[in-house]
C-alpha cells in the first residue's frame, strides 16, 4: 500500500497584493504527478487545504479539480481535513459529490462519515464517529484511518463532551482515540491517526510558530496534545 501524505496547501495565500495562486498551481500539478508516477494508492491532506476561511472562487477550483484528478476517477482514495486555517463548514459543503471520486472531506471532530463504493472500487466498509476503514482496489488488506481535524478548545470540549480543564480534555482525546484503535484496528490492516493538532512529547521544548502562520496555541485555540496520547497500534500524520 502506497500513501501519500500532504498538508498545508494554504491555497489563495498571498504576500500583501501578489497572489502566490500560480506558484501553488504548479507545486499541486508535481503533487499530482507524483502520485501517479509512484502509483499511490490513497493521498491524505492533514490539513490547512486554503489560507483563510473564505477563499478565492480561483482557489476553491483549484482545490476541487486538483483532488479531482488526484482521486483518478473513483480508483484512489483522497481524505482531506480541515486545518486551523479553514472553515469547518466550507470543508464538508461538497462531500455528497466528492464520495461519487472517492474523495472524503473531514471538517469536525466526531463526524461519521457515510459508507459508499465508487466505480473505481474505493469502498467505505466500516465507519463510526471518528474512524473509517477503507477497502483499496490495489490492496489486499484495509486502511483504517482515527480522523480529528482542527477544532478550537471549545469545539473539542463540545464535540467530545468534556467540560473541565486542558489536561482532562488531553487525556479524554487519548481515551477517545484508544478506544477507536482497540475495536477497529489490528495487525490485519494499515492503521493510521490523521489529525491538525499541535503535537510534542510531554516535558519537551515547545517550539515558537512562525510569525506569519495563524498560531494554534492560542488563547480559545487548540492545547498541545502529548505525542504518548497516540495509539501504540498507530502510525500518525498531521
Amino acid at each position: 500500500m502506497k500513501i501519500l501524505h500532504t498538508a498545508d496547501w494554504h491555497l489563495g495565500k498571498r504576500l500583501e497584493y501578489y497572489s502566490r495562486l500560480e506558484e501553488q498551481r504548479e507545486v499541486l500539478n508535481e503533487i499530482c504527478e507524483i502520485a501517479e508516477q509512484e502509483n499511490v494508492d490513497a493521498v491524505v491532506v492533514a490539513g490547512d487545504l486554503f489560507d483563510n476561511f473564505n477563499p478565492s472562487s480561483e482557489a476553491t477550483e483549484l482545490l476541487y479539480s486538483t483532488l479531482h484528478r488526484l482521486s483518478a476517477n473513483g480508483t484512489r482514495a483522497v481524505i482531506a481535513i480541515a486545518g486551523n486555517h479553514d472553515s469547518p463548514e466550507r470543508i464538508e459543503v461538497p462531500d455528497a459529490l466528492a464520495r461519487v471520486c472517492g474523495i472524503i472531506f473531514v471538517g469536525y471532530p466526531m463526524v461519521e462519515i457515510k459508507a459508499f463504493k465508487t466505480a473505481g472500487g474505493v469502498e467505505v466498509t466500516k465507519t463510526a464517529k471518528g474512524f473509517f476503514e477503507l477497502k483499496l482496489p490495489r490492496c489486499d488488506f484495509p486502511l483504517r484511518l482515527i480522523h480529528t481535524p482542527y477544532a478550537n478548545e471549545q469545539r473539542l470540549k463540545t464535540y467530545l463532551g468534556v467540560e473541565d480543564e486542558e489536561a482532562t480534555l488531553r487525556t479524554h482525546l487519548q481515551q477517545h482515540w484508544q478506544t477507536l484503535a482497540s475495536e477497529y484496528c489490528d495487525s490485519q490492516g494499515f492503521n493510521l491517526l490523521v489529525s491538525h493538532l499541535y503535537f510534542m512529547r510531554k516535558g519537551g521544548e515547545m517550539f515558537e510558530e512562525p510569525d506569519d502562520e495563524r498560531p494554534i496555541l492560542h488563547i480559545g485555540g487548540a492545547s498541545a496534545i502529548f505525542s504518548e496520547a497516540i495509539p501504540p497500534q498507530m502510525h500518525y500524520v498531521a
